[in-house]
Parts: structure tokens; sequence; C-alpha cells
């Protein structure tokens, strides 16, 4: 006997199946996804364009989040499951809009991370992603689908620390449905070294606690040195690993599954697939840019990497010096990790002021 789907881990093998999980959505023309109270406001940021109209035409299609204060985007009783939600603010906002993510009543958020970052666009220039997580298309439509599983509640907060009110626009899909115990909660982290120290490594997260998997990387890198600057592993310490991780990779690129320096004819070529990519290289236009800087990500879809009791991932930075030698860069490089684990999770790292975030 087929046991009852729960319109969990959606897919095409199991679209046709039929379920009681319930369907609802936030935005703005509905900020509390109930059942028939969508397209309702007298009031928004569209009231005075569908003044010939009245209510239900596109009253409320965004918000204006102040400057310097945080905006409830969501706040949703569970259990439940996000399935996708999609968002857009303007392109020079994106280092200073944080998109905060809690679950339950937890007092410090799962999800950290610059908005543009999230969505693998950290340099704050327009980049299309197509994989299967993350979707960036034309003019800055951001998507996710991460599954993201809440018992109690889940909750969306944008912060803006801008100096100017931002617009926002969103739309938060997700199912009310049982939860299997065996499902993690999501976690994303950001992190940035600039410039890196001499000899250092940047640690794309650290003090992870608990049981879980690692699912992803996002890499914004640029290159404060000539030649090629991606000779550095990437290293996975898990479960006790202290001097020598468990999982190693060969090189920068070979990690985002290129090879060779993403070198064809001369030229960096760019590439964006269901689950790695190197999806932007920014070239010096010998005037005003005076760094190369690259997007690059990898999700672990088909092969999480697990673990028991701790994580710990880092990154080199490498390039070449006189006779072979390899030469350790002083680049700025900001990442951002992805995982599931288990709650409670541990405390992050304070983000830094808003000139340290900024792209220069």
């Amino acid at each position: 006997m087929t046991s009852a789907f729960n319109g969990i881990g959606m897919g095409l093998g199991n679209l046709s199946r039929l379920s009681n999980a319930v369907t609802r959505s936030v935005s703005p023309e509905n900020f509390t996804g109930e059942k028939g109270k969508g397209a309702m406001a007298t009031e928004g940021t569209g009231a005075a364009c569908a003044r010939d109209l009245g209510q239900g035409w596109k009253i409320s299609p965004s918000v204006m989040v102040p400057a310097n204060s945080s905006f409830t985007m969501a706040d949703i009783q569970g259990p439940g499951v996000i399935q996708n939600f999609w968002l857009t603010c303007p392109v020079e906002s994106w280092r200073h809009m944080i998109l905060n993510i809690y679950w339950d009543d937890e007092k410090e958020p799962s999800v950290r991370v610059p908005v543009g970052d999230f969505f693998c666009n950290g340099w704050c220039e327009r980049s299309l992603v197509n994989s299967l997580p993350i979707s960036v298309n034309p003019a800055n439509g951001f998507n996710s689908y991460w599954e993201m599983p809440f018992r109690g509640k889940a909750r969306f907060v944008m912060e803006n620390l801008n100096d100017q009110d931002t617009v926002l626009y969103y739309q938060i899909n997700y199912t009310l449905t049982d939860v299997p115990a065996d499902m993690a909660y999501f976690h994303a982290q950001w992190r940035r070294s600039n410039p890196l120290a001499y000899k250092d490594v940047h640690t794309i997260v650290d003090g992870i606690k608990g049981k879980g998997h690692f699912i992803g990387t996002y890499l914004a890198w640029q290159v404060n040195s000539n030649n090629w600057w991606g000779e550095g592993e990437v290293k996975f310490y898990m479960d006790g690993d202290r001097e020598y991780p468990t999982i190693c990779s060969t090189g920068l690129e070979d990690y985002f599954g290129g090879a060779w320096n993403w070198d064809m004819e001369g030229k960096y070529v760019p590439y964006t697939t269901p689950y790695l990519g190197m999806h932007q290289a920014i070239k010096s236009d010998g005037l005003y840019k005076a760094n190369q800087r690259f997007g690059m990500y990898r999700w672990h879809i088909m092969d999480p990497i697990r673990f028991e009791e701790d994580l710990h991932v880092t990154v080199q930075a490498l390039g070449w010096r006189s006779k072979g030698r390899y030469l350790p860069l002083q680049d700025d490089i900001s990442s951002v990790a992805f995982w599931y684990q288990s709650e409670p999770h541990a405390a992050y790292p304070q983000l830094p002021d808003k000139d340290s975030l900024e792209v220069i």
C-alpha cells in the first residue's frame, strides 16, 4: 500500500501525485497568505497607477523598506515547507539589503546573507544564473528553489542598511503539510576577507555544530594581482578534523567543475549549469575598473557533504610567482555557505559595518 504523499520534494517523478498539502503564498498583495485574502489592498506602491481602476488592480505589488530599518516579509505558521521565493530590488542595494530567515522561535537567524550574494550576484553587477536551486533572470529577477522545511513557523525579514528607502518586490510560495522528523533546517552564512592576509586562507564557514550536510558554495572573488589566481584548494574539515581535512579539492576551477584556468583561446569562458558554474567574469576596462572579478557556485545536490558533529570549510588563494612557485594571494573574497542541519545552530559572526560590506 502506498503511503499518503505529503507534497514535499517535488519533481517530475511525483508531480502527478495528489496530496492533502495546502498551497499558500505571501506577497505585498497578501501579507498573511490567508485563503481568499489576496489583491484586497486599498493602499500601496501601485495605488496612484490604479486610481482609475480601484481595488483588485495591482495596488500593492511592492513595499518600500525605510532606510536603516527592517521589514518582515512573511511570518508563516507551520508546519510546512518554503518551496520557492522570488524577489527583486535595485542592483545598487544588493550588498546592503540583508536577507534574514528564522525558523520556529529562534532568536538568531539561520540565514543571514546580503541579498545579492544569496543569489550569486555579490558584485552588484547583473549576472544571469541558470541552476537548479538558484535562477537569476533579466532584469534582476532573483529566484530560489531551495527546499526549506519548518515546524513551528517561518519568518523572513529584509534588513535595509542603505541610507535611503529601497523598493522591494517579493513573493514567497509554500506548502502547509506534515514535516517528517528527519528533515533538517536550511542555513546560509556570508563571510568576507578583504584583503585576505598573506599566507592565510579564506574561511567559507566555521563553527557549524550538530548533524547535517553541506549543500553549496558561492564565491565572489576579486583578483588583486596579474596572472592566474585559482590554484588554491577547497578543504572540508569534519567531525574532529584539525590540521588536515577529510575532503580536499585539487584546485579552485576544478571544485567548480571547470579545468585548466577556464581558459579557451586565451579567454575566460563563463558557464552556468544545473549544479555548478563560473557565471561571472568582470574584466578591467583599463580606466575605472582596476581588478578582475569572478562569480562561482557549486551545489552539492547530488553529492551532499555529510557531517555528524561539526564542519569547517576553507579555500586557499594561490597564484604563481617566478620559477614555477606558488604565490599566496591577498585578494578580496566573499562567500556564502549553504547547508542543512538539525537545530539549534551555533551563533554566526557579526556582519561587518556598511563600509566593509560595500563593493568598491
